[in-house]
């Protein structure tokens, strides 16, 4: 079977758990019905404080680099017979003179094969990279509105903004004391009630040491503010007597009751599931695919990048995803408006519906203004907001 690109996610062989709360942290844990144990992750620690990434060609030939934290990397290994597998410097100184960290390790692209049935990736790092490398390349054509570094050198270097799951108030206190169930595979992170991220790999062994990595993970600042000031909502839940006379009474309203939580969690989390997608094959792994995507940009809700490995089926077996901020989805869109009219002002500022000046400052609002010549920027400048 040959595995399909990925359009939508959904939680087929999956289920959902009734969630747990502490302070504005609400997390909803997955489970694997049957967990066919031919795919396997396992995490690879690193002591180093930041690494950079080879994309494209060994590393001492010119090329893009990715240059990020990255705490700790994953190792998949899989067989194609469905048979069980088994898990398995530099230095940087910042503006102020002061090293960023003590020791920068190299790698070799995002996902990278080793020894066998195994692949090396790192992840979350692989969907950042992939959205920070959008329209990388800049103008197509010399359009004289363009500065010079834009014309030669498109947009790089891009960078994104994130925040550990340490700052996330309640997340670390609530990994650690709640309940890990004996199918659990994943769990839903929401933090005062928004949705923040998705956590799913194959196997129950595989989740267990992997439970608290979701601390070493990135998230939007604006989830680090939701957990300073929000809240979780009081979700009871509370049977109808008049119905149970036995214990098999008992145990359907129980089911029942279990469904309706499942299908309630699930719609908290719309902004990702059964949710168009624009994906990109990265790697197969065996007869496993793994893919990268970012949903479609909705500038007036929530949006998400994010990475997978399927099953022919269709089968999720891997799942990380992170959420945009509003900025980064304003970024996104407009590049992607630009990219489709050709890098274009007039005929992007047109099919915007809005003068070219007003166009001009969007871009510079969200970080784009370095694209754009001086004489340009200052002449958008002084016209009036419309």
């Amino acid at each position: 079977m040959t595995t399909p690109t990925l359009q939508r996610l959904d939680l087929r062989g999956l289920e959902l758990a009734p969630s747990q709360t502490w302070s504005s942290v609400r997390l909803v844990p997955i489970l694997r019905r049957d967990p066919p144990g031919d795919l396997r992750l396992a995490k690879r620690s690193y002591d180093e404080s930041a690494m950079v990434v080879s994309l494209d060609g060994p590393l001492l030939d010119p090329g893009v680099k990715y240059i990020a934290y990255v705490p700790h990397g994953l190792v998949v290994s899989w067989t194609g017979d469905g048979s069980p597998a088994a898990s398995y410097g530099t230095n940087m100184v910042g503006r102020d003179g002061k090293r960023f960290g003590s020791f920068v390790r190299v790698a070799h692209r995002m996902a990278k094969r080793e020894d066998g049935e195994r692949l090396r990736l790192l992840p979350l790092h692989l969907a950042m990279e992939g959205f920070l490398a959008l329209h990388f390349g800049g103008p197509d054509v010399a359009w004289s509105e363009y500065s010079k570094r834009a014309l030669s050198r498109g947009l790089s270097p891009r960078s994104e903004r994130v925040l550990s799951g340490r700052s996330i108030i309640g997340l670390e206190d609530a990994l650690r004391v709640f309940e890990i169930h004996d199918r659990q595979v994943g769990v839903l992170v929401f933090v005062a009630e928004a949705f923040a991220s998705a956590f799913i790999v194959s196997h129950p062994d595989d989740y267990r040491p992997l439970h608290r990595t979701l601390l070493e993970d990135f998230y939007g600042e604006l989830l680090y503010q939701y957990g300073l000031y929000g809240a979780t909502w009081p979700m009871d839940a509370t049977l109808d007597s008049s119905g149970v006379s036995t214990l098999d009474d008992l145990g359907r309203a129980l089911d029942t009751m279990y469904r309706d939580w499942a299908e309630f969690h699930e719609y908290m989390a719309a902004g990702i599931f059964d949710r168009p997608l624009s994906a990109q094959h990265v790697y197969q792994c065996g007869p496993f695919r793994l893919q990268r995507f970012v949903t479609d940009l909705d500038l007036k809700g929530e949006n998400h990048i994010g990475e997978a490995i399927v099953r022919p089926d269709g089968t999720i077996e891997y799942l990380k995803t992170f959420r945009l901020s509003a900025t980064q989805t304003r970024r996104a869109a407009l590049l992607g408006h630009l990219a489709d009219h050709d890098w274009n002002l007039d005929r992007a500022a047109e099919a915007a519906g809005v003068p070219k000046a007003a166009y001009i400052r969007r871009l510079e609002r969200v970080g784009f203004g370095y694209l754009l010549a001086e004489h340009v920027l200052r002449a958008a400048q002084k016209q009036p907001p419309r």
